[in-house]
């Protein structure tokens, strides 16, 4: 695909929290229109807070990029305010599925929409498209969020975040606690928006196997710091990569093979 135009540039960024804990210490990354990119590592590795550099959100966490900037479309976002952000297109879902849980599935994702210009009839729209790409969402409109499932708490969130007409989509763990089957279903349909309305999306994901399967490229967070970036396709199929940063051992151990300390090379 024909990535040119840069929407989202994270350039050399080192964070903070409470003056004293370094949680990032150097991350470079880009997204460019129309891609989807992921970030993985392990938990602590720097995800979480790297996406919340991006939207602006660490300062509420006493939290503080200290060195590098990060650009959305030419605009430094340390310099403008969450919601102003989210105006300008730039749409996180959180970690742990936000939902109003007192609330209908269709009332939590119109309050997505109460954002933007926009009257009734646009919003009726724009619903009627969240619930196009997320028909069990259409089934459960009037059920209140708190009595849905996992997955379908998720759904709502991400259609929420959708009815904000994001240009870049910014998802933290998405697949977090939710069975396989459901995480295999709402990554497809990601990338069915991401290939049918060039939506941009940035995914922070553990679950490394369904991100490099549906990202075009990744950056691989390591200690708070960038230490590999690629081509999704490639990252997948390299053994180094699934043994030493995502996890998997190339093969198992025979069985009553003594564990043998690691020798330091």
């Amino acid at each position: 695909m024909g990535h040119n135009e840069v929407l989202l540039s994270v350039n050399g960024v080192k964070a903070t929290y409470n003056h004293a804990i370094t949680a990032l210490h150097g991350v470079t990354f880009t997204v460019a229109r129309g891609e989807i990119v992921a970030l993985l590592g392990a938990n602590g590795a720097g995800k979480t807070t790297t996406l919340k550099a991006v939207s602006n959100l660490l300062p509420a966490e006493r939290g503080l990029v200290t060195e590098g900037n990060i650009l959305f479309q030419g605009l430094d976002v340390a310099t403008a305010k969450p919601a102003d952000l989210v105006r300008s297109g730039l749409v996180q879902v959180l970690e742990g599925r936000h939902c109003f849980r007192s609330l209908t599935v269709e009332e939590n994702l119109v309050t997505g929409g109460l954002g933007r210009s926009g009257g009734r009839a646009e919003i009726a729209a724009a619903l009627e498209k969240v619930y196009a790409h997320f028909p069990r969402l259409k089934e459960k409109r009037h059920a209140l969020s708190g009595l849905t499932s996992g997955g379908e708490q998720q759904m709502t969130a991400i259609g929420r975040a959708l009815m904000s007409r994001p240009r870049l989509l910014v998802l933290d763990e998405p697949s977090m606690g939710l069975a396989p089957i459901v995480v295999q279903d709402i990554f497809r349909t990601l990338r069915r928006l991401n290939r049918e309305e060039g939506l941009s999306i940035l995914v922070a994901e553990q679950n490394s196997t369904v991100a490099l399967k549906y990202a075009d490229r990744a950056t691989i967070l390591e200690n708070g710091a960038a230490v590999l970036s690629g081509d999704a396709a490639e990252l997948r199929n390299r053994d180094d990569v699934k043994a030493f940063y995502l996890g998997q051992s190339p093969r198992p151990a025979a069985p009553n093979t003594p564990i043998l300390p690691a020798i330091a090379v």
